[in-house]
């Protein structure tokens, strides 16, 4: 299978690269251990999506991690340590070289940069027939938690707390966020995962987008609307719940979230940033710690 870059990705600056996992020899890249490698932040939510499902698939012993800086070494916004993968991979290469990757070491080639494409393949590693973040059957109801977690929260979150933005709609993106959120509470009141009463990548989804509603967004609203992010009691006990497990826990890097944060965003704090919503550090410290960087 080819891992030619597709089109510029216009949020990084970055290809693209979209190269998928097969189930046999046939496609290319199949599912065997111990060819791939995962590079990420767990600093960033697409690596912190992938830490953890890394984790829960116990892929230790078939794709290694490598774990790299919380803040980007480069310049250019990339990590000095991909950037011979994407040279290796992409004609005369000169774009940052961005994380999340999935490589190959068989090519010492880029397979993809598409965290959710990942994470889909990862779960096709997991051997031991416990552990499968996409079931049969859930595809569907799987991608609608991914839309709202993009567009219901982290985008309306953006928008909210977007200085200079006319008040009008601010407020309108706040509302978008708090009926977002009242809709996941309501299924979350009696339900302890939001599909199947199974863990699968929407819990991972939408874990990771609190995580960043928490802490990074909150920085960015007044107190009063954080105190109705706040209200939404069975959504944060879910997120607090998860937080205890070692897979999703310990792969919270705090410091590096923040120091990610102020060395990419350019807006202004707000009164919010004084309310935090959940003592992350506290929930997670049972979990095992993984370094920090």
């Amino acid at each position: 299978m080819s891992t030619s870059p597709l089109a510029a990705d216009v949020h990084r600056g970055a290809p693209a690269f979209r190269g998928r996992i097969g189930r046999d020899a046939r496609s290319g890249h199949y599912a065997v251990p111990h060819r791939y490698r995962l590079h990420l932040s767990t600093a960033c939510p697409d690596g912190l999506r992938l830490a953890v499902g890394h984790s829960l698939l116990a892929l230790d012993g078939s794709c290694p991690v490598t774990v790299l800086p919380a803040v980007p070494d480069r310049p250019d916004g990339g990590h000095a340590a991909l950037l011979p993968l994407y040279e290796a991979s992409a004609h005369h290469y000169t774009g940052p070289a961005v994380a999340p990757v999935l490589s190959d070491d068989w090519s010492g080639r880029i397979v993809s940069t598409h965290a959710r494409d990942i994470l889909r393949d990862l779960d096709r590693f997991a051997y031991d027939g416990d552990t499968c973040l996409y079931p049969c059957g859930t595809e569907s109801v799987i991608e609608a938690v991914e839309r709202m977690c993009t567009e219901g929260i982290e985008e309306a979150a953006q928008s909210a707390g977007r200085a200079g933005t006319d008040p009008a709609e601010r407020a309108a993106a706040l509302e978008v966020l708090i009926g977002t959120l009242g809709r996941l509470e309501r299924r979350l009141l009696d339900a302890e995962y939001l599909v199947d009463d199974r863990l699968t990548a929407a819990d991972v989804e939408l874990w990771v987008t609190l995580v960043q509603l928490d802490t990074v967004h909150r920085c960015h609203l007044d107190a009063s609307a954080v105190h109705r992010i706040a209200g939404h009691h069975a959504l944060w006990a879910y997120a607090r719940r998860l937080a205890a497990r070692p897979a999703f826990g310990r792969h919270v890097d705090l410091d590096g979230i923040s120091r990610r944060h102020h060395g990419r965003c350019q807006g202004l704090e707000a009164a919010g940033a004084a309310v935090q919503i959940l003592d992350w550090a506290g929930h997670a410290a049972d979990a095992p710690d993984t370094s920090r960087r």
